[in-house]
């Protein structure tokens, strides 16, 4: 009878309390998401609301788990963002739906607004006027940008008539719920969720369920092996870089660089591979960005749902490219500033988003004049992959220092006390460290067709194989994981 009491009082105490540490690759959420597949297998073969209404249950307890009492931000920003829809649809045609248009996305961006940039706006301006003011620290919902982002694409989408009809309640509450993308995104347009969502009748297929078990294993590795085992030397040289030689500091950079990718990329391989295992088929969020060879590639390689919704929404908007050479390097600045705004309220991100933006314009404007007669062959792309990688690495450490003295501090280290005895210690200290970056960069290497045929492979293998690497990659990430998996970066945005 004791044991009866302490499980129902352990059963009550996990479902009624928030877990800071909630995400995709935690364990709670893995013994959670077996139970809720096998009934989800279950009802699936019935009628399909009940499934719909069962899934998005779960998503509001995920996000009671992940935001505690803020995941009522979430219901009210989709059943508001879904009746002011359709209520616009119904106005006259012209500028008073135009105007209904500005109304609802402003009324959208309202809780992001609020929640992300009233401090920063706050200190922004005393500073200006010299005050002392110190607002308190306000707690920012987990993944409000990528569901508000997911809101604005909707309702832009229904007004320009690219998704041709407004949904129902219940599919859109699904489509801005829906669990595997509320922490992280990759942002999902409506043209892509919502006809599954209507349509789907018992469409878990075995195909696609292989599909997201890989991609579950590649987002463990990527995650909870690689990223949270390298963030561990990364942190001390971000938290302190004058503690640490040049050579150490340059390694620091490289690693967080390395990070990002498998802990972001990671994310995405478990949203999609969940939402695969449901019988949804999102699309890919990164296509090997360390490979490009400019930048323009490489925000088409990376987070792909990011830069793809900044383009359509915001850089073609605003002109594009068809107002003339100045307009669109300006367009291409601007979007860039905003993609920091977006990242976090701070300066440091809005560094990182001029960097970027400097670096598309001047890729732009070499590419309009004369880029394309340089000889394409192994030495200039070598020197073009080099200079690609070295500038976004650079950014990168604006984008993860707390502040412009540690990244100031941390370059200057790198630009005048780097040597060679300095490699050799660090070698020495540290060569589990080095082992894994260095793999994990040459991983990166990979041609996308041997990816794409490593994983089909997979698939086609016998269940028994698929069982048994699933099992040795759960045991490495229990055995060999940190302490406590680390959050994933993008959590904060």
């Amino acid at each position: 009878m004791a044991n009866i009491t302490q499980l129902t009082t352990a059963l009550f105490e996990f479902l009624s309390s928030p877990d800071k540490d909630w995400s995709l690759c935690t364990f709670p959420f893995m013994a959670s998401f077996l139970l809720f597949f096998a009934i989800y297998i279950g009802l699936n073969c019935y009628r399909q609301t009940w499934t719909k209404v069962y899934v998005i249950a779960f998503s509001l307890f995920f996000a009671f788990k992940a935001n505690g009492t803020l995941m009522w931000l979430l219901p009210i920003i989709t059943i508001s963002s879904w009746y002011l829809t359709r209520f616009m649809m119904r106005l006259k045609r012209g500028k008073i739906r135009k105007i209904g248009l500005a109304i609802v996305i402003l009324t959208e961006l309202l809780p992001l607004l609020y929640y992300k940039y009233t401090n920063f706006t706050l200190e922004i301006f005393h500073e200006l006027l010299r005050t002392n003011f110190s607002p308190e620290k306000m707690l920012l919902p987990v993944g409000i940008s990528f569901f508000t982002f997911q809101a604005i694409s909707y309702t832009v989408d229904i007004y320009n008539k690219r998704y041709p009809k407004t949904a129902e309640l219940i599919d859109y509450t699904f489509y801005l719920t829906f669990f595997p993308l509320l922490i992280a995104g990759p942002i999902t347009r409506a043209e892509v969720l919502l006809p599954q969502v209507q349509t789907q009748k018992n469409n878990v297929n075995e195909s696609l369920v292989y599909k997201g078990l890989w991609l579950i294993i590649c987002g463990l590795i990527k995650k909870a092996l690689i990223a949270d085992y390298i963030a561990q030397y990364n942190n001390i040289v971000f938290d302190a870089p004058a503690s640490q030689s040049g050579f150490g500091n340059l390694m620091g950079v490289l690693g967080f660089s390395v990070q990002i990718y498998f802990d972001f990329s990671g994310y995405s391989d478990l949203a999609i591979g969940v939402a695969a295992l449901m019988g949804y088929e999102l699309k890919d969020n990164f296509r090997f960005p360390y490979q490009s060879l400019n930048l323009t590639e490489f925000w088409h390689r990376w987070h792909i749902a990011l830069s793809t919704w900044f383009r359509d929404y915001l850089y073609i908007p605003l002109g594009g490219n068809r107002k003339g050479e100045l307009r669109t390097y300006l367009n291409s600045f601007l979007a860039m500033i905003v993609a920091g705004l977006w990242h976090g309220a701070s300066w440091m991100f809005i560094v990182w988003g001029v960097l970027h933006g400097i670096g598309l314009v001047i890729h732009k404007f070499c590419r309009n004049n004369g880029l394309d007669k340089i000889p394409d062959n192994k030495y200039t792309k070598g020197i073009s992959w080099f200079i690609t990688f070295g500038y976004v690495s650079l950014a990168w450490i604006f984008f993860r220092a707390a502040d412009m003295t540690t990244a100031t501090t941390l370059i200057d280290n790198i630009l005048h006390t780097i040597s060679l005895a300095d490699a050799y210690t660090f070698l020495m200290e540290y060569p589990l460290w080095l082992a894994v970056v260095m793999i994990s960069l040459e991983l990166h290497s990979i041609r996308e067709t041997d990816y794409n045929w490593l994983k089909s492979k997979f698939i086609h293998s016998s269940w028994l194989v698929k069982l048994c690497i699933f099992a040795v990659i759960m045991q490495l990430v229990i055995n060999l994981s940190h302490h406590s998996i680390q959050p994933f970066i993008y959590t904060q945005f």
